[in-house]
């Protein structure tokens, strides 16, 4: 077997169910979940009729590459919703796949050149797991870059040790952030950009919260957005994420795409042949019609913005929690820690919240979510608002 199998971190929700272990919640009070970030609005109907009204085509193998059709509707998204002065060569810079949580692992096992020395990943702390499994199993270290109320939840990339990007030769960031839901500036985006240059690492961002902001007039930028603002249309280095899970509320759908470089690009398509991972016919099609529509989207943004309100007015007091830029989650600060939070709020209110320092790792001798939890506003308005009573009825009692 794979040794670095073993190096492998519990899940954090393998390590929810643990905590949970053995606690009776209240009988009379209804469970709500808001530990897990899977969408729980309604899917679009017309991507469900157009997904049905295919599948037919489940006779037919799919191509690794996609159908072509499907890339110059994805290429035509990106340029329309980031503002290209270029459009993205749809046959060399777009490439379609199966999630992004799918494709952010494999990309590592691309990237990675495990025959040198020290070989780094970087990410944010708190992260997204995959982040790290990806580095573990592609024969790179860890390291992470803490987030915190002090830096405004995204790291200060200058003040990073000069080895550090020596040794990096791939950087993931997520913005807006899961969990945090901060949003990176196009100049940040930029000081990366030039950073890759000097060091020669890849940076993957992973956008697949990018369609849920809450001003309509200031959505997120990307970083294809501020290459392109930099006049380079090559994304020399610089490869993007984005997924129809959250946006169009189709997790299910396994649907995104990655693009960028097209040098790296050919070589993770080359990678993910013998992957054996090409996305079925019917869910392209239905994929298609996804991207090329923005009015359930704007829907989609307009329910969040809703519960945000709602619950944020219920919670107004009791918690140090503030609006996020973007996404669907709360990032509270606690006054006790987050396993003893999400441990009782369970057991006195049948509420489930995960704990943040399951999202994060010690470093620099702080775990970065000791004192916070994460709260996905996934499930209906009604029960966001009730959760959200029930859960400064537990802080009052604290």
């Amino acid at each position: 077997m794979n040794h670095d199998l073993e190096l492998l971190h519990p899940y954090p929700f393998e390590k929810l169910a643990q905590l949970k272990a053995g606690a009776t919640p209240p009988e009379n009070l209804a469970h709500i979940a808001l530990s897990i970030g899977e969408p729980k609005h309604e899917p679009p109907a017309f991507v469900l009729r157009t997904l049905s009204e295919n599948l037919n085509r489940l006779a037919n193998y799919p191509a690794t590459k996609g159908l072509p059709e499907l890339r110059e509707t994805i290429a035509n998204w990106a340029g329309r919703r980031f503002k290209l002065c270029r459009a993205l060569d749809a046959q060399t810079q777009v490439l379609p796949v199966n999630g992004t949580r799918e494709a952010l692992f494999a990309f590592a096992q691309a990237v990675v050149d495990r025959s040198k020395s020290n070989p780094l990943v970087v990410s944010p702390n708190p992260f997204y797991q995959i982040y790290e499994g990806a580095a573990l199993l592609a024969g790179a270290k860890p390291h992470f870059l803490n987030c915190t109320a002090e830096n405004n939840f995204i790291p200060d990339f200058n003040a990073v040790d000069e080895q550090v990007w020596r040794d990096c030769q791939l950087l993931y960031i997520c913005t807006p952030g899961n969990p945090t839901g901060a949003v990176m500036s196009t100049e940040q985006f930029q000081t990366l950009i030039r950073l890759a240059d000097q060091y020669d690492f890849v940076i993957a961002s992973d956008e697949c919260y990018s369609e849920l902001y809450r001003d309509e007039q200031n959505p997120p930028p990307g970083l294809l957005q501020a290459a392109s603002d930099m006049g380079r249309t090559d994304y020399a280095r610089c490869v993007v994420f984005h997924s129809l899970s959250k946006r169009s509320n189709l997790p299910g759908l396994r649907s995104g795409f990655v693009a960028g470089d097209a040098h790296i690009l050919q070589k993770f398509l080359s990678y993910r042949t013998y992957h054996g991972c090409a996305m079925p016919v019917p869910s392209q099609i239905a994929s298609m019609s996804a991207w090329a529509d923005e009015d359930h989207v704007l829907a989609n943004r307009d329910a969040y913005r809703a519960k945000f309100d709602a619950v944020l007015d219920a919670l107004d007091g009791c918690l140090d929690v503030t609006m996020p830029e973007a996404g669907f989650y709360l990032w509270p600060k606690l006054p006790i820690s987050g396993e003893e939070f999400a441990r009782r709020l369970f057991t006195e209110q049948n509420i489930t919240v995960l704990p943040g320092a399951y999202l994060s790792r010690q470093c620099d001798g702080v775990n970065p979510g000791e004192h916070y939890v994460r709260m996905a506003l996934v499930a209906t308005e009604a029960e966001c608002v009730e959760a959200a009573h029930r859960i400064r009825r537990f802080v009052t009692e604290l």
